[in-house]
């Protein structure tokens, strides 16, 4: 499930919020379920997960309404996007899970080829049984949400690939040599810098520095500081130096998407998590979920990759770590984990 903290948009009509999905999402959903969780009169969290089949119904309904309660939300609408013999029974069972965990269900919503339908609404001067055709470009939404800097991909296909593979074959002979300058490194160190820990941080403090100040000013990076960078980066303690300087701003997202396309495989485990960490921060809960499921595919076991997936399925809000990173460190992060394996009252 992927899930966001969101800007502010103004929704009148079925129409406008499922004009509005895409945006709150980052892109268009097909064979989705979504819920759109409110506070008063405000959209305060999006969330969808894949249409489940049969048996999965009320296990993916339970995960989505507990999720959703931990919003602080007390009203939401729920849209099915696909064919109504799938999109009907996960409603019912979703709608049912929603009021169950305290949540008013305002609408419930099928979308498909172009119409929707109303599981709520009978009247048929404004949710004919035949369904209602919308065209999202007669929406002031989609232009707002532009406006606000929301991007809607065609599909989450499309956003997987922002965060696909782009190393090359360059980037291997990157890191052959960013390897043979590791050992150059802690065979220098003192005796009394016990394994070159003091010697690897400083290294990884100067690069982690020198390439932020590289991108943030619009230069490419050269494969040699990717590749040294992200090998300094599988020491902890620089890792965590980098994780304890990332929040949720533009560059942040920009800068570890950049290291994580472009990482190589054994190398993608720390910029990877970063960015996921970094995306959550910023609301893009999707993008955060693709650098994920790259990452734990390539490292199924790096344990700031487990933390984020699972406070993202969890439904964990950014807003747990304001006044990060200058009031806060990686263990606040570990703390609002458990907090959140607590069930919403």
């Amino acid at each position: 499930m992927n899930s966001t903290e969101l800007p502010r948009l103004t929704v009148r009509s079925p129409a406008d919020l499922i004009a509005a999905v895409p945006y709150l999402l980052g892109f268009h959903p097909t064979d989705s379920v979504v819920v759109v969780a409110l506070s008063g009169t405000r959209i305060v969290f999006a969330a969808r997960g894949d249409l489940p089949d049969g048996a999965e119904h009320e296990e993916a309904a339970a995960h989505i309404a507990e999720v959703t309660a931990r919003q602080g939300a007390d009203a939401a609408t729920v849209i099915g996007y696909g064919p109504a013999a799938r999109v009907t029974p996960a409603l019912d069972v979703l709608r049912g899970a929603l009021a169950d965990a305290g949540l008013t269900v305002l609408d419930a919503l099928r979308v498909t080829d172009g119409r929707w339908w109303s599981y709520v609404c009978t009247e048929p001067e404004c949710c004919p049984p035949e369904g209602k055709p919308y065209d999202p470009r007669a929406s002031a939404v989609p232009a707002a949400a532009v406006f606000a800097g929301q991007v809607a991909l065609p599909d989450r296909a499309a956003l997987a690939a922002r965060v696909a593979s782009a190393g090359g074959t360059t980037m291997r002979s990157a890191v052959e040599r960013a390897e043979r300058r590791l050992t150059d490194l802690l065979a220098a160190a003192p005796a009394t810098d016990l394994l070159g820990g003091r010697a690897l941080r400083t290294a990884g403090v100067a690069a982690l520095r020198a390439a932020r100040r590289r991108h943030d000013s619009g230069e490419q990076l050269p494969d040699d500081e990717v590749a040294w960078l992200c090998l300094l980066l599988t020491h902890l303690p620089v890792r965590d130096h980098a994780w304890e300087r990332t929040d949720g701003r533009d560059e942040d997202v920009a800068f570890w998407a950049e290291l994580l396309r472009r990482a190589a495989p054994e190398l993608t485990a720390a910029p990877g998590a970063l960015l996921a960490f970094a995306a959550w921060r910023d609301g893009q809960g999707a993008l955060a979920a693709v650098a994920l499921e790259r990452v734990l595919a390539e490292h199924p076991d790096y344990s700031l990759a487990l933390l984020m997936d699972d406070l993202l399925r969890r439904g964990v809000p950014p807003s747990r770590l304001d006044g990060w990173p200058a009031a806060g460190s990686p263990r606040r992060l570990r703390r609002a984990r458990r907090r959140s394996r607590r069930r919403p009252r």
